[in-house]
């Protein structure tokens, strides 16, 4: 099955997608980094909360 072009994904290949997307994100160098990139990097975090959250929902 090629997976890029199904509709219908298992739980596995969503992970797996959920985590080559995250693996695409810039480089973070916390030494570097003032309040708003700290603010940023939580927000990006709830953000992938809450798509895993749908993604395990439609399950």
């Amino acid at each position: 099955m090629d997976r890029e072009n199904s509709k219908i994904f298992s739980k596995t290949d969503k992970m797996k997608m959920l985590y080559e997307a995250k693996a695409e994100d810039v480089e973070f160098s916390a030494a570097e980094a003032d309040a708003e990139d700290l603010e940023a990097q939580v927000r990006a975090q709830e953000a992938d909360n809450r798509q895993l959250h749908e993604i395990l929902k439609k399950e």
